[in-house]
C-alpha cells in the first residue's frame, strides 16, 4: 500500500464515483482506477462494489478504512 493511494480510496468512498473522485483529486480517472485496482490486487480483496457509475465500499474496503482512519480524513 502506497501513501498516495489512501486519499484516492477515501475520495472514491466519499464521492461514490470514480470520475468525481478523480476530479476532486486532480488526477485522471484511468490513473485513479488503476491505483485502486493495484491496491485491490496487492491486498487480494475487492475494495469497491462497482454498480454502474456508482462505487460502494465492500466489507474489505470498510475494514481497511477503519483500520487506519487518520489516512482517510
Amino acid at each position: 500500500m502506497e501513501l498516495h493511494q489512501t486519499p484516492l480510496l477515501s475520495a472514491v468512498a466519499e464521492q461514490g464515483n470514480f470520475t468525481r473522485a478523480a476530479e476532486s483529486c486532480n488526477v485522471s480517472q484511468p490513473s485513479l482506477s488503476q491505483q485502486i485496482l493495484n491496491l485491490e490486487s496487492e491486498l487480494g480483496h475487492k475494495l469497491f462494489h462497482r454498480l454502474g457509475r456508482r462505487a460502494v465500499l465492500t466489507e474489505a474496503g470498510n475494514a481497511l478504512r477503519e483500520t487506519n482512519p487518520t489516512d482517510f480524513v
